[in-house]
């Protein structure tokens, strides 16, 4: 037996050695990713933009609990030609897996040693100050490199980015340091998911005002930059939101951000969440199931404990209020979510038995579970349902 897992940026081999056998990923939980479904939603993506327009998969937090080697990969295929990451290990992990293509640091560096690790490994870090210009610069000069680097302005995010009365004197400094090579200028929208009216509009429309004004700081002959502006929800939102890159992560994995959208997109989810049923159990009517007994059985019922939990990521705020698919259907879940295990009320499902397969997310036949209705249930949203499933559940690449 051969299972390609995919956990942390990293692939495993599980595979019978010498005649012992090894623990199957798909023993307890596990996360199925499908890279050909990134690499559709990545065509898919790309074929929507100018032949001028490229696309920057952002495969940051493991991405999205896929894996990040595995989705960068399948996105780099599928017609990307940039990456994004968060955190400056998370770029080092890829560059030691073999990605040579462009990699943007999105979060800021505060540290020398971090921005001399960037320079080494031939990361892009963003700039949101002249400090950290300065850095990069220094640490360049006194290594006689030249240090690629891009900036970022606050358009109306109010996170990172210099604050836009800066921008004049950081652009200025920037094409003055011998040193550095500014690759691009960028933002960030706040409210591009939100439905296009109203403020929400009107917040996004500033901000790309804002962005333009930037661009025209620019000196003569120095705006054969990369700029970009748009996210998953710019991307698919506007076209003049594009510019030279966009910048898409929900939608990479199969997903649109915005519920309002009447098109059908043709994405592709890419993962599915699993588990098997590790104990039944015949009970009567009237008894308590988990902490707080918040589900007494109206019947006499068939009780299915399945082994994952909370540490896994499947939130206790969806105690009692979400369904699993089990050979096309719907099964209920009950009680309290705890830990290690969640129950079903497994009574009208007679073929449900201890080691099936339950779907707790991801299609199932022509039926589908999203997390955006986990995020619905639980007063989250679809990217934190995603990036909280833990890593003691095994990514099988399918």
């Amino acid at each position: 037996m051969h299972n390609l897992i995919a956990r942390s940026g990293e692939r495993h081999l599980i595979q019978n050695l010498d005649g012992i056998n090894k623990a199957d990923p798909r023993q307890r939980a596990w996360i199925e990713v499908d890279p050909f479904a990134v690499e559709s939603n990545t065509r898919n993506l790309v074929s929507r933009l100018s032949k001028d327009c490229v696309l920057m998969a952002v495969v940051k937090a493991d991405g999205y609990g896929h894996g990040a080697e595995t989705v960068a990969r399948a996105a780099l295929k599928g017609g990307a030609r940039n990456l994004g990451i968060a955190t400056l290990q998370e770029g080092i992990e890829l560059r030691k897996a073999g990605f040579t293509c462009p990699i943007l640091v999105l979060g800021n560096l505060i540290e020398i040693e971090d921005f001399s690790a960037c320079l080494q490994w031939n990361l892009m870090p963003t700039l949101s100050s002249e400090r950290e210009a300065l850095i990069c610069q220094n640490i360049a000069k006194s290594k006689s490199a030249i240090f690629s680097v891009q900036i970022k302005f606050d358009t109306g995010m109010t996170r990172l980015g210099c604050d836009l009365d800066q921008a004049p004197k950081l652009i200025e400094n920037i094409f003055n340091f011998s040193h550095l090579d500014l690759k691009g200028v960028y933002s960030h929208l706040a409210l591009a998911d939100e439905e296009q009216n109203g403020q929400m509009r009107t917040v996004t429309s500033k901000q790309q005002q804002r962005f333009e004004k930037l661009l025209e700081l620019l000196p003569q002959g120095k705006k054969n930059l990369c700029f970009h502006l748009a996210n998953s929800a710019g991307t698919l939102r506007d076209k003049s939101l594009h510019y030279d890159m966009v910048r898409v992560g929900l939608s990479l994995y199969g997903y649109t951000p915005m519920r309002h959208l009447k098109e059908d997109l043709g994405l592709q989810p890419a993962l599915a969440v699993k588990a098997r049923v590790t104990l039944i159990r015949e009970v009567p009517r009237g008894v308590g199931v988990s902490y707080g007994h918040s589900f007494i059985t109206a019947r006499p019922s068939r009780l299915a404990v399945v082994g994952i939990g909370y540490a896994d990521g499947v939130n206790r705020a969806l105690s009692g209020r979400i369904s699993v698919l089990f050979n096309g259907s719907f099964v209920p879940q009950v009680g309290a979510i705890t830990m290690d295990q969640l129950v079903l009320d497994a009574t009208d499902q007679p073929d449900l038995e201890i080691g099936s397969v339950v779907t707790l997310l991801g299609k199932e036949g022509d039926q589908c579970i999203t997390p955006q209705e986990w995020s619905d249930l639980s007063g989250s949203i679809p990217w934190e349902v995603l990036c909280g499933f833990k890593h003691r559940l095994p990514r099988v690449v399918i």
